[in-house]
Order: structure tokens, then C-alpha cells, then sequence
């Protein structure tokens, strides 16, 4: 340190004054977002002098984002800052010692006589390799009790940000060091527990807090935000938009859940001020309802001109609403839904999973939790066939969709037109009766103009795409559905 400061001088360099946070942490609050990302806000105390002076932050977050740090305190301005995340371990040590002298301590294990000498590290690669007086040693794994002078310099026990202050006033005061940081995130789990005879459901609802930013962050007041806030990669985790190919059903609501907002998210305060500790999953629960209505369906979607050899299960669904009245009665985070149902000796069962999005209250959500055993479909290609002009014409009444806008153009060919004929044989081994949610998908691919000129059961058109029949099948027993489609291809 002696060298350092005479070559300051030497060459007229003014060296800041060095101090330190009189706290590691201090007053915390920590808002963590969905997508991998958290802003923690530390307010500490520092006393600071009049001019230039470098204070130390140890204890922030390992991944801490330098370029988003802000530091609010009166008087006060940021001159430059640096982060140093090159923290103190035994090879981090040994590798900085490279090139300088240790002391090597080795015990006599019959006598427990120790013997000193002094080394210089050559190289720290798999291996110590060091030189002592004319003869050159690999202590493996150090092989020795290995005794440093002194710390480099440049090595942190903690991650720690220096910052270089400019202050206009002297004494003490808080400082507010604020900052965003990867390594956080949370997710929400729900446990509901399904009594298909009461047609009730029970859910709890858990969030799990996650911590892998490399520091603990003790007794912070903790917001989490339900939402995929932007952010300049491009990536963006817990989206809202579902997957087209999962049961129907799931329909947005319009009701304001009671909770606090941050512009478009919602916001889920921890009560209590938790302790976040790295590499610590954390839950605590924020939903608890008893007996809101649930119901449980069958669903299966068959993909244009979809056919099977054999029987395949339909999907088993469960439906529930979040609506205040005769629902769950709160937005709820995106998450995993997992259902139980007792058994015949009361004890409770798991059933299956599934995910859901960010969902507002007031919507109905329909959580496929697996495949049905009794309930079985088998769709059928019983004919495809040309049809003439005369015939397309006749099933014009049945068009389901269409061009929005009338052209009239002159084509050198003559237009083949087809009829798809289509059976759907449900089956049911239950002692109950059930009613099967069947969907054919795939009536608007790219041609715009299908037709449904017969069908053995009423159905309708849920989109241009789709067409959806309620299909009753009795117990122990089976219904056959059959469907024509006009098509232009």
C-alpha cells in the first residue's frame, strides 16, 4: 500500500478516501417479477465526508445488473462505479497467488512435528505446481497447509459494488442504492382437492419464491408482480397466450380482483418481512378456498381428415370458475393446477395436472387433468369423394364460413369440389352417463368456404376453424356421431 500511495504522488494522481457501508444490508425490499428478474432497493446509512470518496457495497446481488443501478442520497452524486463479483474461494485464492511466495506448513504424521518453507507458485492448473529453493513440487490437492501473507486486493468475500461519490455536504444521511438482478423468480401452485358428487372443489394456493443470485437477502419487505414485464432481450416468461390445442372452455374474465395494482400487473405482497435465501426455494400461501362449484367433462379434438385405427382416450376435464360469486374470487397468477380426489377410504388422491395462464377473475377455466379409462372415441374417414358443381350449389345453405368479399374471376379448369364423410364412435364403461365434448378442427385451412350440409347431432360453429357437438352417451353404453363436410379441396 506504501508503493501504491508514493506513486500517486509521484505522479500528481489524487486517490479518492476509502469508506465503508456501516451496514452490509439495510432496510430491504425486494419486488420480483415472473420472467427471471427482481428489483432489490437497499437503504443504507453512510456517513460521508465533503469531496470525492469510494464506498463499498458488499452483499448485493451476484447478478446484479451494473448498468441499472441508481443511488438516491442528498448531496450526493455518482462519479463512476464498479462491480466485483471475483469472490474469495481456496482455487480463486491460489490462482491470484500465481507467481508470489506462500509458506507451506506440512505435519509429520508420526510425529505431528510441524515444518515450514517458503514456495513460489508457478502454476494452478488441475495442480499446484511450486518451486522450493532448487526443486520443483505438484502438491496436488495443495498437499499442504497452504499460508498467504495477504489478500489480493481484487478478491470479495461477498459480491460487492464500489461506488465513487462526489459530495456537496458533509455527515450522515440514507442512501438508497437500487438495482435489478437476475437469479429471482416465483411461480404460483394450486392444490385443489375435487368432490365430483358434490360437484365442489377446495384450492389452496402456494407461491414458491426462488433465490439463486448468489446473496441472501435478509428480512426484506417482498412484492411479487404477476406479469411479463418487457425487457430488451426479447424473452418473455409467463406469457398470457394459451395453447390453441387444449380443451375449450377457458373463457376471460371482466371482473376487478381486490388486489393492488402496478400499471398492467398485479401485485402480490408477502406478509412479514421473509428472509430470501440463496439457493432457497420459499412458499407461502396466498389462496385458501373451500367449496367453490366445479364440474368434470370429457373432451376430444380430431385434426382435419383425422382418423384413428383403434379406440383413444378422451380428455378428462375439470371446470371452475374465478369469478367473485361461485368461483375461486381472485386473479390468479400463472401457474400449475394439481388435483386430488378421496378415494373410497376418504384418503386424498392425485389425478393429474396442468398448467394455467394469468387468469382474471371472473374467468372459466377448463384444466385438462389426463386421460378418461371408460370414456373412449374412435373417429372414422368413411368416404371422401368428388361432388359436382350441382350438388355444391344445394349445400350453399349450410356454408358455415366465407369469403368476406365477392370477386368475380374466369378460371380455365373445372373446380373439383369434395364431401368428407365423418364418424365419431364414443364409447362409455361407466356406470354413469356422460357427455363427450367433441370438436373437429381444421374446417379453415387457408380455402375459407366449408360447408356442413348433414350431421346426426345438432352442432355449432365456435370459430372458422371448429365445429363442436355436445354428445350424450348412456351408461355402459355408445353413440356414434356422424358429420358431412363440403369442401373446395
Amino acid at each position: 500500500m506504501r508503493i501504491i500511495m508514493l506513486r500517486a504522488v509521484i505522479l500528481g494522481l489524487a486517490l479518492p478516501t476509502i469508506g465503508h457501508a456501516q451496514s452490509a444490508q439495510g432496510d430491504l425490499s425486494v419486488t420480483i417479477y415472473n420472467n427471471d428478474l427482481a428489483l432489490i432497493q437497499d437503504k443504507r446509512s453512510l456517513t460521508l465526508a465533503v469531496g470525492r470518496s469510494r464506498q463499498e457495497f458488499p452483499d448485493v446481488s451476484a447478478q446484479i445488473r451494473p448498468e441499472t443501478v441508481t443511488l438516491s442520497a442528498s448531496g450526493t452524486g455518482i462519479v463512476e462505479q464498479n462491480f466485483d463479483y471475483d469472490l474469495l474461494s481456496p482455487d480463486k485464492l491460489m490462482d491470484k497467488a500465481v507467481g508470489q511466495t506462500v509458506t507451506l506448513v506440512r505435519v509429520n504424521p508420526a510425529t505431528g512435528a510441524e515444518t515450514r518453507e517458503t514456495a513460489q507458485v508457478l502454476a494452478n492448473n488441475g495442480g499446484t505446481i511450486v518451486r522450493i529453493g532448487e526443486r520443483i513440487e505438484v502438491l496436488g490437492n495443495y498437499g499442504a497447509r497452504v499460508v498467504f501473507s495477504s489478500l489480493p486486493p481484487n478478491l470479495r468475500a461477498s459480491p460487492t459494488l464500489s461506488v465513487t461519490l462526489n459530495t456537496t455536504t458533509a455527515g450522515a444521511r440514507p442512501v438508497t442504492l437500487s438495482y435489478l438482478s437476475r437469479g429471482f423468480g416465483w411461480k404460483a401452485d394450486y392444490v385443489a382437492l375435487f368432490d365430483e358428487q358434490a360437484g365442489k372443489i377446495d384450492v389452496q394456493g402456494w407461491i414458491t419464491l426462488t433465490n439463486n443470485s448468489g446473496t441472501t437477502f435478509k428480512d426484506a419487505r417482498t412484492l411479487l408482480v404477476a406479469g411479463a414485464v418487457g425487457q430488451a432481450s426479447g424473452q418473455n416468461y409467463g406469457s398470457s397466450r394459451g395453447s390453441p390445442r387444449g380443451p375449450s372452455g377457458n373463457r376471460p374474465g371482466t371482473e376487478s380482483a381486490d388486489r393492488e395494482r402496478l400499471g398492467d400487473f398485479y401485485v402480490y405482497p408477502i406478509a412479514g418481512r421473509p428472509t430470501i435465501a440463496n439457493a432457497q426455494q420459499k412458499q407461502v400461501s396466498f389462496l385458501d378456498v373451500a367449496g367453490a362449484p366445479a364440474t368434470k367433462g370429457y373432451f376430444f379434438r380430431n385434426d382435419w381428415l383425422g382418423r384413428q385405427d383403434n379406440p383413444v382416450s378422451c380428455d378428462t376435464v375439470l371446470r371452475f370458475s374465478s369469478s367473485r360469486e361461485g368461483g375461486l374470487g381472485d386473479a390468479l397468477p400463472a401457474g400449475i393446477v394439481r388435483v386430488y380426489m378421496r378415494d373410497g377410504r376418504g384418503q386424498p388422491q392425485f389425478i393429474g395436472e396442468n398448467s394455467i395462464d394469468h387468469t382474471p377473475m371472473g374467468s372459466t377455466l377448463a384444466v385438462k387433468t389426463g386421460e378418461a379409462f371408460d370414456v373412449k372415441v374412435q373417429p372414422t374417414m368413411e368416404k371422401r369423394e368428388r361432388i359436382q358443381s350441382d350438388e355444391w350449389e344445394r349445400s350453399a345453405r349450410y356454408r358455415i364460413t366465407e369469403a368476406g368479399k365477392t370477386t368475380e374471376f374466369t378460371v380455365d379448369r373445372t373446380i373439383t369440389y369434395w364431401r368428407s364423410s365423418m364418424s365419431y364412435k364414443i364409447t362409455n364403461a361407466r356406470p354413469q352417463p356422460v357427455t363427450v365434448e367433441v370438436v373437429q378442427s381444421g374446417l379453415d385451412n387457408w380455402w375459407h368456404d366449408t360447408r356442413v350440409p348433414s350431421e346426426s347431432i345438432k352442432g355449432s360453429q365456435r370459430s372458422r376453424d371448429e365445429r363442436v357437438w355436445m354428445v350424450n352417451v348412456p351408461a355402459n353404453g355408445e353413440t356414434v356421431l356422424t358429420a358431412q363436410f363440403d369442401t373446395r379441396y
